[in-house]
């Protein structure tokens, strides 16, 4: 036996399960030489000919074609990661999980050590893959407000990742939306980094429940860009960072103890985060105690010498970013091709490259990856379907709970299974894509492979109204299109509101990447009416119908909110859904026909005006108040945390458990929630607080809790949340986080704006400095009465 193959046998201490982690780990490291622990760090990418086409899938892709080495080079003296094997083009899950197979053992055989590559995929909506199910878009979790449901979703999708042999998900994304023309919003959970580290926890806990590492992103500060671009400098303040940028990023690090972050491409303050040593270390590691993978964006480690400049070389990127706290180049070894030069030059400690390389090759460990006996791929059955019953009927539940019943004049709907003419008019009735999200993999990858089709079943809006109610004659005109501002169709549109009892206007987003779409990476707006010529046409079907005296329901499907203040008095209904998924068709169906009680809430205001922004209700009152000292109205149509239902909900009985505690203590704030309608339903209870008087300015208020309740007609449950003082704590004017003392106002109701409950407590003693690891949320009971 010659002594490479001793050291890749079961002999061999990395190998053998029954030592302690580190012990193996330590003992790998070992064994390594420089050049192998370079190696990784690197990642490579499959892009063959079936996996590219016209369009980019990730930022400046075309431009990184030149001098790129295949896998048997990259993998030289071994190989971090595999990117996207199945996600890059349309491949079926057997033929997937084949090239992941033949990939894995070329990465196997040409390190000495045997050691195997983690397999990477996106996973925002679900399985970025051929035939996955594609669970609702982010945003319309935040919709939702239950958490339980994304942790669900969350482990389907890691089941199904990890039947196929991959090990790590790019996912979820914890930016806080701070304008609503950015391009990414749809990926977010909404405005309040509360739901969105409350939602984010969940996610990474139910990824991670399947063995699957869950990638949080993107560190930090992204969606903060300068008129909404993508990739456009950030420019707020520590006060703002700390804040709100910072919450759900620090939420699931500490609850969530998810297992990598990815860098942000967006320099902050001229700082670009993937050579930041403050974010990647000091901030995530030595005050959170993070102890995973810190992974690049795409070529974020090169956009350090090509566009940040902050690198004279492609070398020195790849320096500056291992020194900042950076473990793994993605999506292929670009920079960090001269890092093993560079130990051997005394650029680079021999120490930072053993840093980076001792955590990868620690969660190869616990991956298993390195067990006797284990395969770095299936060999067993390959799941006939990614896209399960079971996966659907999840992804219709999310649907439905998602869906906001935004106004209701006059109890138009639910419309119920009455005989009348309906007009259905609008490109989103008959275009099911609109439903998904930009990292679905139809909309990521397919629409540039129209003979694939969708390739999974999405039923139209159309169809399904038809399904939903057989006794209506429904009559159909498109009007526009998307994006084409043709408006010849309108005229056929207005024939169909002529012929009708009621109109179903439906218009919105079809989301796709780099400008190939209106929602979605890189489709930012410059502002917020609705894309192409819709707008046209949603004015002049309610000039019409407003003369017929036919009701309007408006039914928005969009990736971000759009200006609806146009629009409102001249329509009886809006619905908003935010990008629901492949079970769209059913659910909005459901919710029109009354199916289905409507239970979302907006994670983001519906603006009034289609300019005017970035905007949120997170403001100060000079912000979020028509105070007199401008021409312009910065209050929203709907508020953050609105939304109406098919029965009705009444909040009474605030109770304060004290009227003051210490700089340290807590306090119960306990209402009870009855449902006086006569249908069962579901509500979102909503707790703020207010700083009448603080050393800094902040926001009017800010949601510190919440619980979603389904109740039956009568039925009366008491909610109890236990607001702990770190819940008032911010940033004071020296930049530490504090606990001051004074009246805090506290409101509950059903949306930020609908408050009718409000009581006030005090916090008596010093101003309180607080540490690392304050009390990040606030837990809530529910008590049936």
């Amino acid at each position: 036996m010659t002594a490479e193959e001793e050291v890749r046998t079961s002999s061999a201490p990395w190998t053998d399960n029954t030592l302690g982690v580190d012990e193996r780990v330590d003992a790998l490291l070992g064994a390594l030489t420089i050049g192998e622990k370079a190696a990784q760090l690197g990642s490579y990418w499959p892009r063959t000919e079936e996996h590219s086409s016209d369009g980019d899938v990730a930022p400046m892709q075309s431009a990184f074609e030149d001098g790129r080495r295949d896998l048997e080079a990259t993998a030289a003296d071994g190989l971090g990661h595999l990117t996207r094997v199945f996600g890059s083009g349309p491949v079926d899950p057997a033929t997937g999980v084949e090239r992941l197979r033949t990939m894995q053992q070329i990465v196997v055989d040409r390190q000495r050590l045997g050691i195997p590559a983690i397999a990477h995929e996106e996973c925002l909506t679900g399985f970025t893959t051929l035939g996955a199910t594609c669970y609702p878009a982010a945003i319309a979790w935040g919709a939702s407000f239950e958490p339980a449901l994304v942790h669900e979703m969350a482990r389907r999708i890691g089941n199904d990742m990890r039947a196929v042999g991959v090990h790590q998900g790019l996912s979820p994304v914890l930016d806080v939306v701070r304008d609503y023309r950015w391009g990414r919003v749809e990926e977010t959970m909404g405005e309040d980094p509360y739901l969105t580290g409350t939602l984010g926890v969940d996610y990474v806990r139910g990824l991670q429940s399947s063995g699957v590492i869950a990638t949080l992103k993107h560190f930090a500060g992204y969606a903060g860009s300068r008129a909404g671009r993508n990739h456009a400098p950030v420019s707020i303040g520590r006060r703002e960072f700390e804040d709100v940028v910072l919450v759900p990023f620090e939420m699931a690090v500490r609850l969530g103890e998810v297992g990598s972050v990815m860098n942000s491409y967006a320099d902050l303050d001229g700082e670009p985060p993937a050579a930041s040593y403050r974010l990647l270390t000091e901030i995530l590691r030595e005050r959170w105690g993070f102890e995973g993978t810190v992974v690049s964006d795409y070529w974020a480690v090169t956009f350090l010498h090509g566009m940040h400049r902050v690198a004279a070389t492609l070398e020195q990127a790849g320096e500056l970013s291992l020194a900042a706290g950076m473990d793994v180049e993605l999506p292929e070894t670009s920079a960090f091709f001269g890092l093993a030069d560079a130990v051997e030059a005394g650029r680079v400690a021999e120490a930072v490259l053993d840093r980076a390389a001792r955590r990868v090759l620690r969660q190869k460990v616990q991956l298993g990856l390195l067990d006797p006996d284990t395969e770095p791929a299936p060999t067993g059955d390959v799941p006939a379907t990614l896209d399960s019953a079971d996966n659907r009927a999840h992804a219709r539940r999310m649907a439905e709970r998602s869906i906001v019943l935004v106004r209701n004049e006059n109890h138009v709907l639910p419309i119920a299974d009455r005989p009348q003419r309906i007009g259905v008019i609008g490109p989103s009735a008959t275009q099911p894509r609109t439903y998904l999200g930009c990292y679905t993999f139809p909309n990521h990858v397919l629409s540039r492979f129209e003979e694939h089709g969708a390739g999974i079943d999405l039923q139209p809006l159309l169809d399904a109204l038809g399904t939903e109610l057989p006794s209506a004659e429904l009559r159909h005109a498109r009007g526009v299109d998307f994006t084409d501002p043709d408006v010849s169709g309108i005229p056929e549109a207005l024939e169909v509101v002529r012929g009708s009892d009621l109109v179903v206007l439906t218009v919105g987003d079809l989301a796709g990447l780099f400008g190939r779409g209106t929602s979605g990476e890189g489709c930012d707006v410059v502002d917020l009416a609705l894309p192409g010529a819709q707008a046209i046409l949603v004015d002049e079907v309610l000039t019409v119908a407003g003369e017929l005296d036919v009701p309007v329901v408006l039914v928005l499907i969009t990736g971000r909110p759009y200006a609806v203040g146009e629009f409102v008095d001249r329509t009886a209904a809006i619905v908003q859904a935010f990008m629901p998924g492949e079970e769209a068709g059913p659910a909005l169906a459901g919710v029109i026909s009354g199916r289905v009680n409507p239970s979302g809430k907006l994670p983001v205001g519906l603006p009034a005006l289609r300019g005017g922004q970035p905007g949120t209700y997170l403001g100060p009152p000079l912000a979020v108040s028509d105070d007199g000292v401008s021409n312009l109205d910065p209050r929203p149509a709907y508020a953050f945390g609105h939304g109406l239902s098919y029965t009705t909900f009444e909040v009474s009985g605030l109770q304060l458990s004290a009227d003051s505690i210490a700089p340290d203590g807590t306090v119960r704030v306990s209402v009870l929630v009855r449902n006086t309608g006569d249908r069962a339903g579901a509500t979102v209870v909503q707790l703020y607080l207010s700083d009448p008087v603080a050393q800094v300015v902040r926001p009017t208020r800010w949601l510190c809790g919440f619980a979603k309740l389904d109740l039956e007609p009568g039925a009366v449950a008491r909610v109890s949340f236990d607001v702990h003082a770190d819940r008032t704590s911010f940033s004071g004017l020296d930049g530490r986080r504090i606990v001051e003392p004074g009246d805090f106002d506290v409101a509950v109701g059903t949306s930020s704006e609908d408050l009718s409950l409000s009581a006030r407590f005090r916090i008596e003693g010093a101003v309180r400095m607080v540490d690392e690891g304050r009390v990040l949320v606030t837990p809530v009971s529910v008590a049936a009465q």
